[in-house]
């Protein structure tokens, strides 16, 4: 059997293993869009294991002032990230094991309502199994390309398409948040426009009026 026979067939009897035997280190990516009414606070919370990372970002897509209180807090109760009227943030910390808390908070305001969106990165979420794969593989020093290698190349291409998933995502969020921005400029401008266009009627017909008056005869005629 040839070397690229022995090759397909490795990676035929890879593919028919559990996926925990596969060595990839999982990468888990989430996102969200809410409405935080006026005067309230939501908080959200994601278990984490040690030695993995938690990469979160977020931008308030629409809402007067277009922004808001953001925390981020430990399964110690330590606060890692406090963020005061901010409109987008993006943080990446590495974590330990317990629940991580992060809260949006718009109490500071009493009317306006707010439209916030978020992205979770989750990275070596399953880094205890990366080397489960080891036992169910034999003869791999007949290959000239090593298992380790051919991995590493999928491990590559899945970060990068996870990448590029998480940049279409933040490209829709900025175009909402811009679309939104570009309404309420329009409504604005139409707004004004017609304040003026009002004025301006208000204007021309006392110009009217006062220009007739001053061409009236208000001499009385006398019998």
């Amino acid at each position: 059997m040839g070397t690229a026979s022995r090759l397909l067939l490795l990676l035929h009897n890879l593919l028919l293993l559990s996926p925990g035997a596969f060595g990839f280190a999982p990468s888990l990516d989430s996102d969200f869009t809410f409405t935080l009414p006026a005067g309230r606070k939501e908080c959200f919370f994601q278990p984490m294991r040690h030695g993995a990372s938690l990469e979160l970002e977020y931008q308030v897509l629409d809402g007067a002032g277009l922004d808001v209180d953001f925390y981020l807090e430990s399964p110690k109760g330590e606060i890692l990230v406090f963020h005061q009227r901010k409109s987008d943030g993006i943080h990446t910390v590495e974590t330990e094991d317990g629940d991580y808390m992060f809260c949006f908070d718009n109490t500071f305001s009493t009317i306006s309502e707010k439209v916030i969106f978020f992205e979770l990165i989750l990275d070596n979420m399953g880094e205890g199994q990366q080397e489960d794969w080891k036992k169910y593989i034999t003869g791999t020093d007949l290959l000239d390309m090593k298992l380790e290698d051919i991995l590493e190349s999928i491990n590559n291409v899945k970060a990068r398409l996870s990448k590029s998933l998480q940049i279409q995502t933040l490209l829709r969020a900025f175009e909402a948040r811009d679309r939104n921005i570009q309404e309420s400029n329009f409504d604005t401008v139409n707004f004004w426009s017609m304040v003026n266009l009002g004025v301006m009627v208000v204007v021309s017909a006392v110009q009217v009026y006062m220009l007739k008056s001053l061409f009236e005869d208000k001499r009385k005629s006398r019998t």
